[in-house]
């Protein structure tokens, strides 16, 4: 099965379009409650897991589960092992609920080079989705593109999601993604026309932030007009300043079909406990999850 099949096939299933971030930052995972969080400073890792499991088991216990789950791999690796055995717990704990998960590892290098991390982000952590960087061009995106379409092999379930960077939701996007070809053609529009053109396959998708509403726009129905099914990773929503239903109105006035983009919300999910004023971590998570869906079916 392609992974545009996936995408819509799950959004039906759990009804919604929330992608929700999985990014741990210690210093906000509670002290008590379990000798995991007493013991978080010693063994970062036993923490961070426990934290994601227990909530993750909370979303689907409540029957207010996330289209997907996006952890950004470099949070995990700043604890070093200890960080990546937890990240591997959380996501044998995903694929035991069936929570498709995307890996957010923004790689991209030479070819040789991405052929590596293509196999060890789809084949060894086995990751649904990931992110790349498109920077160094063609030979670089090709070889995880190559697990598009209706790809299968030996380590391999059905066709990939690969969402390559195109309008990024950081306020430093502009210092090159701004920048205009000759022809007057922003970069970003220019990774755009790459993606509906040479690059795609059934599974490419872009990054686009909910920051810049415009550009977002302006994209979606580039992507539409193009007769392309490109999926949208859209980050940005809550804490960034991105607005839910400002997204929803944007792919809704480009014709776009809601069910084939997911869009991201992580601290504003992963530590609303701190918001909210309240130990129960797993309850706030799962309250903030169910806000955001609501805003996102409202506005549809």
């Amino acid at each position: 099965m392609n992974y545009i099949e996936q995408l819509r096939k799950r959004a039906e299933k759990v009804g919604n379009i929330v992608c929700v971030g999985l990014d741990p930052v210690l210093e906000k995972i509670p002290s008590e409650g379990c000798e995991e969080f007493v013991n978080k400073k010693s063994e970062p890792g036993k923490a961070i897991a426990k934290f994601y499991v227990t909530m993750l088991e909370g979303f689907v216990k409540e029957g207010v589960i996330p289209a997907i789950v996006k952890p950004n791999i470099a949070f995990y690796e700043q604890y070093g092992f200890e960080g990546l055995k937890a990240l591997k717990e959380i996501m044998d704990k995903c694929k035991e609920l069936e929570i498709p998960v995307l890996l957010d590892a923004k790689r991209g290098d030479i070819g040789k080079t991405s052929k590596a991390y293509a196999k060890a982000l789809f084949e060894v952590w086995k990751a649904d989705a990931i992110t790349i960087a498109p920077y160094m061009g063609a030979d670089s995106v090709g070889p995880f593109t190559k697990y598009c379409d209706n790809y299968s092999g030996e380590n391999v379930e059905n066709g990939k999601g690969v969402y390559i960077l195109c309008r990024t939701s950081n306020n430093g996007a502009v210092d090159l993604q701004n920048l205009k070809t000759e022809d007057g053609t922003t970069i970003y529009m220019k990774t755009a026309e790459k993606l509906a053109g040479d690059w795609y396959k059934l599974g490419i998708g872009a990054v686009v932030g909910a920051t810049y509403i415009k550009e977002l726009e302006q994209i979606s129905k580039f992507f539409v007009d193009s007769g392309k099914e490109i999926p949208l990773l859209i980050p940005g929503v809550g804490a960034q300043g991105g607005s839910a239903k400002e997204v929803v109105e944007a792919l809704k006035n480009t014709g776009n079909e809601l069910a084939l983009h997911r869009i991201n919300s992580s601290s504003g999910i992963n530590f609303a406990y701190l918001k909210q004023g309240t130990d129960d971590y797993v309850g706030a998570a799962v309250n903030a999850l169910k806000e955001l869906i609501n805003e996102l079916n409202q506005g549809q």
